[in-house]
C-alpha cells in the first residue's frame, strides 16, 4: 500500500483501478486538492494498493504517514476501471 500523488486528473474515483509501472492498483481513498488555492491542475491524494491488501484498508491496519509517496503526472497512469464497489 503506498500513497499515490496524481498531478491532474485522469477521471479516476474511490474504488477504481489504475495501472502505473506495469501494476495494477485499487484506488481505496482519493482526496482532491487545489480546487480553491492551489497549483494550476488538481492533485489526487491516492492511498492506493493491490487487492490483497484490501481487507487491510478496510481494518485501518496501516499507518498513513507511513506509507511509501510517490508523485506522478495524470498522463502515466492508466485507467481500467473508473470507479468500483468499496464496502467501507
Amino acid at each position: 500500500m503506498k500513497r499515490l500523488i496524481i498531478h491532474g486528473d485522469p477521471d479516476v474515483r474511490k474504488g477504481g483501478i489504475i495501472e502505473h509501472d506495469g501494476e495494477e492498483l485499487v484506488c481505496f481513498g482519493i482526496s482532491k486538492q487545489g480546487e480553491w488555492h492551489g497549483p494550476d491542475r488538481p492533485q489526487l491524494w491516492c492511498t492506493v494498493g493491490t487487492e490483497d491488501e484490501t481487507e487491510a484498508y478496510e481494518r485501518r491496519q496501516f499507518i498513513p504517514m507511513h506509507l511509501d509517496v510517490e508523485a506522478v503526472d495524470a498522463e502515466s497512469v492508466e485507467v481500467l476501471q473508473r470507479k468500483g464497489e468499496l464496502t467501507i
